[in-house]
């Protein structure tokens, strides 16, 4: 499976709405307000991509999202201990799986994911996390371990930072804080479509 090489994790559909027209064409829903806005933000941003050609991938909220005919999810290690695995291969939805120690790895192998992330690479702002930054040696580690399944990675990342995460073996770069924080988020997304595409 081949995914698009730039993948922006947005907080909300309002967000997706801005920067998905300037040429995404792979972006996760990470939403954390109100549970019961969820289906809302889920079905807003399903049209947004449709009417552009991207995928999305919705973070968490895995029952709303196959209820609203999503067909990817993004789930973290805590968020995999209360989820049907079962209902989401039945629904045809593909997984993404968020990955920080080896144990996690061996879990998230046995679930056939999509796509494997690993993170943070580098110190992030955007929350307290219990894990260490992970570096580029690890990513190394990892690419070598999943072979084809694509490898994500996440956390710090900036387009300076770009050919070295590539070159370590990552498959595509999520973007948060890089995203989310810039005075023209637009600007920066734009930035990063033609940086991932020097990189091929």
């Amino acid at each position: 499976m081949i995914l698009p090489r730039f993948y922006p994790v947005l907080p909300d559909a309002a967000m997706i709405a801005r920067l998905v027209p300037q040429g995404v064409r792979l972006v996760q829903l990470r939403f954390k307000g109100d549970a019961d806005d969820v289906p809302a933000q889920i079905a807003a941003s399903m049209a947004v991509c449709a009417r552009h050609g991207a995928q999305l991938v919705v973070n968490d909220h895995w029952q709303v999202a196959l209820d609203q005919g999503a067909d990817f999810i993004h789930l973290g290690q805590e968020d995999l201990d209360g989820v049907d695995t079962a209902a989401i291969a039945r629904a045809g939805a593909r997984l993404g799986i968020s990955t920080h120690d080896r144990a996690e790895l061996d879990r998230a192998l046995a679930l056939s994911p999509a796509y494997i992330a690993l993170g943070p690479i580098w110190p992030t702002l955007l929350k307290q996390m219990p894990w260490r930054p992970q570096g580029l040696e690890k990513l190394t580690r990892w690419k070598s371990r999943i072979g084809d399944i694509p490898l994500v990675a996440i956390g710090g990342l900036t387009p300076a930072r770009l050919p070295d995460v590539f070159a370590a073996g990552a498959d595509v770069a999520a973007v948060v804080t890089d995203l989310v924080a810039a005075p023209d988020p637009e600007q920066q997304t734009r930035l990063w479509i033609e940086a991932t595409e020097i990189q091929g």
